[in-house]
């Protein structure tokens, strides 16, 4: 159970890498900024726990970014972790339908803490922004997928 964890984070880090790529290239092809959800989801649940971020104006607003952008790393070592320990007691759907499982948990454990704090309303998102959260969170899935898939060939040597 331990290996699969441990091999599970290892393959959300290499998602959550494929998953930051994708992001950056689309930023850059359409020239469209960063999201702010991650930063407004931590301010959200800093406040609901009565947790207070230090500094004021940019100096707060930065420490929220970085606290956000390190949520999402947590979000996807974690998922990879989960999916790792599946693994190990036995899940292995095929690889295009664990692909897709992985990412769309994945986009889940973003999505519905933020749509539960209030911080954005996936309900009201267009085409546009629906594509901007689901292909990097698919990419996601593949890369955590296919590493999860060479740890056990690996390890069966």
């Amino acid at each position: 159970m331990w290996s699969g964890l441990l091999s599970g984070a290892a393959a959300g880090a290499a998602g959550t890498t494929a998953l930051d790529a994708v992001t950056y290239l689309d930023m850059a092809q359409r020239g469209r900024p960063a999201s702010s959800t991650p930063q407004r989801t931590v301010e959200a649940i800093t406040g609901r726990l009565k947790v207070d971020v230090p500094g004021d104006g940019d100096t707060r607003q930065n420490r929220l970014t970085g606290l956000g952008a390190l949520s999402g790393i947590g979000t996807g070592v974690a998922v990879g972790a989960a999916f790792g320990a599946l693994r190990a007691v036995g899940f292995r759907p095929h690889p295009l339908l664990a692909s897709v499982v992985i990412g769309l948990a994945a986009m889940a454990a973003s999505d519905v803490p933020m749509a539960g704090l209030k911080v954005s309303d996936p309900r009201t998102w267009s085409a546009g922004s629906w594509l901007s959260d689901i292909i990097p969170h698919l990419a996601y899935g593949a890369v955590t997928s296919a590493v999860l898939a060479a740890t056990d060939r690996r390890s069966r040597r």
